[in-house]
């Protein structure tokens, strides 16, 4: 085997043509490395940053949220609870509720027929009145519970009435997705029974709720809520109260008068659209209960349970609900009515099996930030309770009840809000046309609105 040997200037002319080569391609690699690790530092560093970002959110809605939603839940899942106060001072917010009224015909004469005296729609003053004004107080009791009151102020007849509307805890850290309620509250039947009268769509509730429930079914008791760790929004509810308001009467059942069952189920549509249904039931038991007046005594001693199925459509551009939304509402409510009433002090108690329904729909509108127009139509079926009610307070007169409102209201933000509202009603033995004018103003702490 031959060998190339070269001369030493040879080797030395080569070595310097061919190390600055190998040093240049080193520094090459060395660029190329330290540009992929400031890459990859850059990139860590940024997914680090929003992790503590998330993490920062979820310790914040945890001490300000009574009950946080698992990241799976879809817009429509979205609870809405009362934004508390911080570790030691509650949360407190005013909210004032004022309206001028004009009726063609005096509201002192207005009646449903086929609807007892004492529970009849309460129609509001003509005039200027202050309304209700609420008094909202909401914080973390400790990691366990929170809590929240609403005291009410309204007027009425030239007076002024308190209430405690609501004062329950709820638990934060209960199992397996579950919360429990107790103390003084709205139940959660139905779409708009546990919402406060300054976050309805219109100045006053629902036809069937305000003859049905009394507005809204209120009761000292405890609930139990399930929330399931699906992808779709599902809930499900049960409550025990007290039986001391309508339909309910003389708390039955040694002071467990009302039971109700319900479930909630919702979710989206593409990024535009969310939606909402459930159903519910309610049983109330009432004894001796005082639905006539001082001339004409009625008293009723029996079951009434309630059936309701309710759905909500929300439309919003890309999600977008500040500048654009619609937004569509239905409920159906169907009571059944059994029992005896006791007709007058000495005559003899009169069975009655009635069945009665009832229904709502409205349409909300927002066309630009602030401005909004709905119209709602709705009524009732009443049931002819038979001839042993002739005469009576019960007994079914005319056409089935029907009442037409529209309504367009200003948001300067969301803290305030100016409405007027023209409602057609037929639901008495006249024909009556009414306007408000209303102003709904929130001061201090306001919690986020439910779905």
């Amino acid at each position: 085997m031959k060998f190339l040997i070269l001369p030493r200037y040879a080797v030395t002319a080569l070595a310097s043509v061919l190390l600055p080569v190998h040093f240049a391609h080193a520094e090459e690699n060395i660029d190329q490395i330290r540009a992929e690790l400031d890459a990859l530092r850059a990139q860590y560093e940024s997914r680090i940053e929003a992790l503590e970002t998330r993490l920062q959110s979820a310790e914040r809605q945890l001490s300000s949220k009574n009950e946080p939603l698992p990241a799976t839940a879809p817009v429509a899942a979205t609870s809405g609870y009362a934004m508390s106060g911080n570790e030691y001072n509650p949360a407190i917010g005013v909210v004032l509720n004022g309206a001028f009224r004009a009726y063609d015909k005096n509201p002192e004469d207005y009646a449903i027929p086929g609807i007892p005296p004492g529970v009849q729609p309460e129609i509001a003053e003509e005039g200027f009145t202050i309304g209700e004004s609420e008094f909202i107080f909401t914080a973390n009791v400790d990691d366990w519970f929170y809590g929240r009151v609403t005291a009410a102020v309204e007027q009425e007849d030239g007076g002024f009435n308190t209430s405690l509307e609501e004062a329950f805890l709820d638990t934060l850290s209960m199992p397996a997705n579950t919360t429990l309620r107790f103390g003084r509250f709205y139940s959660s039947i139905g779409y708009l029974n546990d919402k406060h009268a300054h976050t309805w769509d219109f100045s006053d509730q629902a036809l069937p709720y305000s003859v049905f429930l009394d507005t809204q079914y209120g009761d000292d008791g405890i609930q139990l809520r399930w929330l399931a760790p699906t992808d779709f929004y599902l809930e499900l509810g049960a409550e025990a109260f007290r039986g001391t308001s309508y339909p309910a009467e003389g708390a039955a059942h040694n002071g467990v008068g009302t039971h109700s069952l319900f479930a909630k189920t919702g979710g989206d549509v593409g990024n535009s659209n969310s939606w909402q249904a459930g159903i519910s039931w309610l049983k109330a038991a009432a004894r001796d209960a005082d639905y006539g007046d001082e001339y004409d005594p009625l008293e009723f001693d029996g079951n009434t349970s309630i059936y309701i199925a309710d759905f909500v459509w929300k439309w919003a551009p890309n999600g977008n609900i500040r500048d654009r939304n619609l937004i569509f509402q239905t409920e159906y409510l169907w009571r059944n009515q059994k029992g005896d009433y006791l007709l007058s002090d000495t005559g003899p108690q009169q069975s009655i099996n009635s069945d009665t329904s009832g229904w709502y729909a409205q349409l909300i509108y927002q066309w630009q930030p602030g401005w909004r127009m709905g119209l709602r139509v709705d009524g009732l079926s009443l049931d002819d309770p038979g001839p042993q009610f002739a005469g009576t307070a019960l007994e079914e007169i005319g056409d089935d009840p029907l009442r037409y409102s529209l309504m367009v209201d200003y948001s300067h933000s969301e803290f305030s809000r100016i409405r007027l509202q023209l409602e057609r009603d037929e639901t008495g033995l006249e024909n009556n046309n009414l306007l408000t004018l209303q102003y709904i103003m929130s001061i201090g702490a306001h919690g986020a609105h439910e779905f």
